[in-house]
């Protein structure tokens, strides 16, 4: 079983940055790929960006100049920095993980609890 746990959501004012965390727990092959996903109230669960151990990456068009997503494999971590923020940024962001990019995009085995993200105008 892997566990995944986000820290690092909070306020911020628009233009702003935060950087979200997600401590994995174990490297497996069922957690080879890490993605982050966001869902704003009354919407659908989106995929945001998603890195792979070797390092290969994957950004929504939406968020790819502002958003970057990286990893520390040492720390089993990876990291979503996310500068020059918009109210329309305000989502839970989550913490997910799969055996491939594919698959965590489709279909992750495994999710963390969520950090809430706001963003004000």
């Amino acid at each position: 079983q892997v566990q995944l746990v986000e820290s690092g959501g909070g306020l911020v004012q628009a233009g702003g940055s935060l950087r979200l965390s997600c401590a994995v727990s174990r490297r497996s092959f069922s957690s080879e790929v890490t993605g982050w996903f966001r869902q704003a109230p009354g919407k659908e669960r989106e995929f945001v960006a998603a890195i792979g151990w070797s390092g290969i990456t994957r950004n929504e068009d939406s968020v790819k100049d502002r958003f970057t997503i990286s990893r520390d494999n040492a720390k089993n971590t990876v990291y979503l920095q996310m500068n020059s923020l918009k109210p329309e940024d305000t989502a839970v962001y989550y913490c997910a993980a799969a055996s491939s990019l594919v698959m965590v995009m489709r279909s992750p085995s495994y999710w963390g609890q969520g950090t809430q993200v706001t963003v004000s105008s």
